[in-house]
Order: structure tokens, then C-alpha cells, then sequence
């Protein structure tokens, strides 16, 4: 295998390329950046200074990885961002390096499918096999588990957490914690709305386990009882025998911000 890098484009010397990269018309790739085996900039792709590009990505025109954070207290430093392998990255979307403040990295895992003019914020931490819809946006410090999926023009305040599998239609406002497994929908009033379960039953869940979900969701939402009596009750019942409603009990006890709940 061989790098192409087409003639308009302009690529640091000090950048790294690994074989089969391949750098399509007007593009920047700037210092200190590397680029795993297989990937593909279709042109007029800007990777910025200390970003890692893993493998068997591609990106399309006019996005923007790697550039300086939003945040007025970012004062120059080499922070970083790093792209895991085989994510798309399609038209126009931006994802910004960490600050010193927050941990100096991004991260943005594998297998993750960015839609036109998403933006993932400073100090993000995404998981893998995520959808980022059309426009959707993260502020910073924001973090999101596997198989997340934010709707379209959807907004996540910063240092929210999105849990595991969570799904959020479009145009929906988060200022609180997403619950994993749930579908959490709104813009003035944010309610989660049950279990994903035709969503999980495409990721391979078993009935079972979103049956589980299902009950968990009833107990703390829909039987009159405060949070941590809710939660009380599923330990004494055994739900928390199930890994995913363990997680989700976990996920809750640990919201800092509070959740969005039914």
C-alpha cells in the first residue's frame, strides 16, 4: 500500500501518515498529527495540531477535527484529540481538542457515525458505535456511552453524561443526565419516555433483559416513589441480578446533575 496525497493539499512534514492513507484535493493536515492505515479524506478536510486518527476513517468535506477548544480559558496548550477506527464523519462536522483544565483530550471512539454539521465539544469522551444526527451538538466535558444516539438539532449541556445504548430525539434539550437504555425526548419539558425497546432489540438484547428494563423503569417512575425508595425497592427485589439494570441503577446514583426522568 502507498499514501495518496492529491497536489492542492498541504500536509506538515512533521505530520504522520500511516499506508493507505489517503488525502483527497484541499486539504490541511497540520503538525504533530497522525493518520492510521485506511483512512480517507475526501477534500477539504482540516485535521488540526496533536489529533490522532485511527484507522479505516472517513471523512468528508469540510470537517474540522482538531482545532482549538471553545473555551476562553484554553491559553495554547498542546492538547489533544484522539479518533478511535472506522467512524464516518460526514460533511461539515468539528470536533475540538480537550483544555488544560479538563484533561487535555477528546476522545471519540470506533465505529461511530457522525451526521452533517454535528459537533462533538473540548474534553468530550464518546464511545463507540454512537450516532451523532444532523446538527446535533455536544458542549464540553460532555460524556456519552456506547451505542448512544442523539437526534437531530439536539443539544447536551456540558459535563452531562449520556449512558450506554440512551436515545434522544431530535430537538430535545439536555441540561440533566440521559438515562441508558431509555428514550428521553423534549425541548421546554424533557421526559424519558420508557425503554428503547425496538432499539435494543436491533442491538441484540434479549427480551428478557428489556423486559427487566421495562419493570425497572415502571418501579422508579411510575409507582408514586421517591428515587431512592424506588431504587431501594429494585435492590431488594433482585433487579439489579441483571447487568444492564445494575448499570442503570448505578448510572442513577451517580448523576450529579440529576437525570431526566418520566
Amino acid at each position: 500500500m502507498s499514501i495518496e496525497i492529491h497536489p492542492s493539499s498541504v500536509v506538515s512534514p512533521k505530520a504522520e501518515l500511516a499506508d493507505g492513507v489517503v488525502i483527497g484535493p484541499f486539504c490541511v493536515v497540520e503538525e504533530g498529527a497522525r493518520i492510521g492505515r485506511g483512512t480517507r479524506l475526501r477534500s477539504h478536510v482540516v485535521v488540526g495540531p496533536h489529533t490522532e486518527i485511527g484507522e479505516d476513517n472517513l471523512l468528508f468535506p469540510h470537517c474540522a477535527v482538531g482545532m482549538d477548544p471553545q473555551d476562553l480559558k484554553y491559553q495554547g496548550g498542546a492538547t489533544r484529540l484522539v479518533v478511535g477506527h472506522r467512524n464516518t464523519i460526514r460533511e461539515n462536522c468539528t470536533l475540538h481538542r480537550g483544555t488544560e483544565h479538563g484533561g487535555g483530550i477528546t476522545r471519540f471512539g470506533d465505529d461511530n457515525l457522525m451526521q452533517v454539521g454535528a459537533h462533538v465539544g473540548h474534553d468530550c469522551q464518546v464511545g463507540s458505535q454512537c450516532i451523532l444526527a444532523h446538527q446535533s451538538s455536544l458542549a464540553g466535558h460532555v460524556t456519552v456511552g456506547n451505542g448512544a444516539i442523539l437526534g437531530a438539532y439536539s443539544a447536551v449541556h456540558q459535563f452531562c453524561r449520556m449512558g450506554d445504548h440512551a436515545f434522544t430525539g431530535g430537538y430535545t434539550v439536555l441540561t440533566m443526565d440521559v438515562m441508558p437504555f431509555m428514550k428521553t425526548v423534549g425541548m421546554r419539558e424533557v421526559k424519558s419516555y420508557g425503554v428503547n425497546s425496538l432499539g435494543l432489540q436491533r442491538r441484540g438484547f434479549s427480551q428478557e433483559t428489556i423486559d427487566a428494563l421495562s419493570h425497572a423503569h415502571r418501579v422508579l417512575f411510575r409507582q408514586q416513589l421517591r428515587l431512592e425508595e424506588a431504587l431501594q425497592k429494585l435492590t431488594d427485589e433482585g433487579a439489579d441480578q441483571v447487568p444492564e439494570v445494575a448499570y442503570l441503577m448505578q448510572f442513577i446514583r451517580e448523576a450529579e446533575r440529576g437525570i431526566h426522568r418520566g
